[in-house]
Order: C-alpha cells, then sequence, then structure tokens
C-alpha cells in the first residue's frame, strides 16, 4: 500500500526495498531496479503490506481501575455525575499517585504488547493522572520507560490539564498557575514532552484557562493537541487552530466553525469510538464535515481506565465504521497516513521512499478485512524499522 490514485493505494504484486530502516523503493515487483535485485528478499506469498499502525491518543500509563464506574454507568450515571461524584479522572489519580514508576510500567506493558500483536509501531501516551509535578513527571518517564522495553516508538503528551486535583478544587486558575504550567517548565526540561494537551470541557477548563497552558507550550517550542467538544461545545477545536494544533480529539459536538478553522489551520481531526461506545453517547462527531472540508481524520483507542478500555486498534478500526460510518479506507487512513499527522510524524505512515520501515504483513486478500472483521487479529509479521 502507497499513496496513489487506486483505492487503498494498493499495487498489486508489489516489492518494497529497505535499507538501515528505511524504505528505498517500492512499486510493482516488475518495474523492480536492477540494484536491487541481489539483495536478501522475502516472499510474502500474496499477503497485504500496510504501513505500521499508530495509535495517536491514549492515557495507557495508570495505575489502578475503575470497572466499579462501569457498572454505574449501566446502572444510568451519566459520565459527568461520576466525575462530580469522585469517580473519572481524579480516581485514577489518587491511584496513579500510589502508583511506583516501576509498577506504571509493568501495568502497562500487556495494553502496549495487545497493541503491538495487532501491528502498531507508534503509539502516543499522555500524563494527566497526576496533576501534581511530581506525579506528571513520573508518568512521563515511565512512558519514555516503555520505548525501551519494547519495540515500539513512543510520543509523549503533557496533559497536566486534564482535571482539577482535590486540592485545587474551588480554585482552577491557581492550579493552572501554581502546577500545571510549572510542571510542563519541568517536563520540557527533562526533555520528556513531545506534545502538549489540555482538556477544554465544564467538567474539567476552559478556553482561558487551556490558552494560559498552550501560550507556555508556544514559548519553548512545543506543538499542542486538545481534547475538544466531547461532552459540549466550548470553542476548543478553535482554540487548537489559534495555537496551530496538531490534532483536536473526541469533537462530537464540534461545529462547521470548528471544522472551518481546523481546515484552514491543518489541524487532524481524531476521532474515538471507544469512548462514545463506553459512555453510551448519542451525539455523533460532524464525518460529513469533516470530509466536506478536507480536515484529515484519524483514529486510535484513547485507551484509559475509565471511558475506553480498549486496547485493540483493529476493534477501534471496525468500530469507526460500524459506529461513525467511516470506510474501511478511511478507517485504515485514519490509524496509519492521518495519525502519524496528528502526532506530527512526517517519517511514517505511508509506504513510501524516505520513510521510516514501520510495515505490518496480513493475512488477508484485501485491506477491508481489517475494519470488517470483529475480535480476530490476521497479523502476520509486523516490521519495525526495518526488523522483524
Amino acid at each position: 500500500m502507497v499513496p496513489g490514485d487506486t483505492p487503498y493505494g494498493l499495487v498489486e504484486n508489489g516489492a518494497i526495498a529497505i535499507s538501515d530502516g528505511t524504505i528505498v523503493w517500492t512499486g510493482p515487483q516488475s518495474e523492480l531496479p536492477s540494484q536491487y535485485t541481489d539483495w536478501e528478499s522475502h516472499d510474502l506469498e500474496g499477503r497485504v503490506v500496510t504501513p505500521g499502525l499508530i495509535d495517536c491518543h491514549t492515557h495507557i500509563v495508570h495505575g489502578g481501575n475503575r470497572a466499579n464506574e462501569f457498572e454505574m454507568r449501566l446502572e444510568g450515571a451519566s459520565y459527568e455525575e461520576v466525575a462530580r461524584a469522585g469517580g473519572g479522572i481524579i480516581s485514577t489519580v489518587k491511584a496513579t499517585r500510589a502508583t511506583s514508576e516501576k509498577e506504571l510500567v509493568e501495568k502497562a506493558l500487556p495494553h502496549i504488547d495487545a497493541l503491538a500483536a495487532e501491528g502498531v509501531c507508534t503509539i502516543e501516551i499522555k500524563s494527566g493522572y497526576g496533576l501534581d509535578l511530581e506525579n506528571e513527571l513520573k508518568m512521563l518517564r515511565a512512558a519514555r520507560q516503555i520505548g525501551h522495553r519494547r519495540t515500539i516508538s513512543i510520543s509523549t503528551s503533557f496533559l497536566g490539564a486534564h482535571a482539577v486535583p482535590a486540592e485545587y478544587k474551588n480554585d482552577a486558575d491557581a492550579y493552572i498557575d501554581n502546577v500545571c504550567i510549572p510542571a510542563l517548565k519541568a517536563a520540557y526540561q527533562e526533555g520528556l514532552v513531545d506534545a502538549v494537551d489540555g482538556f477544554c470541557e465544564g467538567i474539567a477548563f476552559s478556553p482561558e484557562q487551556i490558552e494560559r497552558v498552550f501560550i507556555q507550550a508556544k514559548a519553548i517550542g512545543i506543538p499542542i493537541k486538545l481534547h475538544a467538544e466531547q461532552l459540549s461545545n466550548l470553542g476548543g477545536a478553535v482554540l487548537a487552530a489559534k495555537y496551530d494544533g496538531l490534532s483536536a480529539d473526541h469533537l462530537e459536538y464540534l461545529d462547521e466553525e470548528g471544522v472551518q478553522a481546523m481546515a484552514k489551520a491543518g489541524v487532524v481531526a481524531t476521532i474515538l469510538p471507544g469512548a462514545f461506545y463506553t459512555l453510551h453517547e448519542t451525539q455523533y462527531p460532524p464525518v460529513d464535515l469533516l470530509r466536506k472540508h478536507k480536515v484529515p481524520i484519524a483514529i486510535a483507542t484513547d485507551c484509559n481506565p475509565g471511558s475506553s478500555p480498549l486496547s485493540s486498534i483493529l476493534l477501534t478500526m471496525n468500530m469507526a465504521c460500524t459506529l461513525f460510518r467511516l470506510t474501511p479506507q478511511e478507517s485504515l487512513a485514519g490509524a496509519t497516513r492521518n495519525a502519524a499527522l496528528a502526532l506530527g510524524y512526517g517519517d511514517r505512515g505511508t509506504i513510501e521512499a524516505g520513510k521510516r520501515a514501520d510495515l505490518a504483513i496480513w493475512n488477508i486478500e484485501h485491506p477491508g478485512e481489517l475494519s470488517y472483521r470483529i475480535g480476530f487479529n490476521p497479523l502476520y509479521q509486523r516490521i519495525f524499522g526495518g526488523t522483524l
């Protein structure tokens, strides 16, 4: 699969030449340049090859779990009601603060392994369950450690503006000034931050509060992302566009003004069907508007202990189609090319010369099968940086 005019960019009887972890040539096997014909070769026997998959939005590092809240929601409690009762993000904050860095890594690895087993080569991991300087840094260090423990690329996002901790319950502004921004600066100094994220919502932070964090991010040269328009429309997508954001995520309540702002600024729309499914939401992200204005659509698991306890990118691809009516081709692009854009990576997400040799080889006849099947993993082999 390469960029092109055919559906999925599919090349029949194709060949890929790899050197030092980089794709150096791709195209029909019949056109393989003579300089590559004597290289070591592997016959994939007609299997489908895609770019390595990318999970561009996760909260995979955390302490504890929230199975009890799953039961509460089944009994009728809304996400906001759970949060306002002391559950939600704050309950995970308590568990994460009580968990060591080593334990956070060990707890995350089974989820990392599950994603890698489905062809994922790059995973974004957010902080946001520490909500103080020490524990935000602890989460980001744990995320970095995962990249050393497994053959996978880890991108980190500082999400200090995720929720207001109990000690600042009635003073979100003081939390932003006294904790969030200093923690961001400390994380940057330690080399732990690839992007800065925030949760712009009535149960979290206002656009004005988020903007103060974004100003600091821009001042130190870190790109921004934003949880926006998940439960209401506060104009988060417009704010993300104002600061040239990599992505705005969730977006169920996004309106056309926000879509137009995203299109103009080149902001990727990351939609998260796992949270929509788990929370029994009924407001759909405006996929047709995103298509109309040619906003790239990425998809991700949103793997987290509360609103999306989902560790399968393949199930996410199916959900994006069945719940949000993406086509299988859009779904695959959402977990490859557009997911790379959502992380600011120009070196992966497609199969073409000059890109990283992150590839997934599948026991399927057509790429559409990746979104079609439920609970079945057809991965044959994963190639990470040119290595099987």
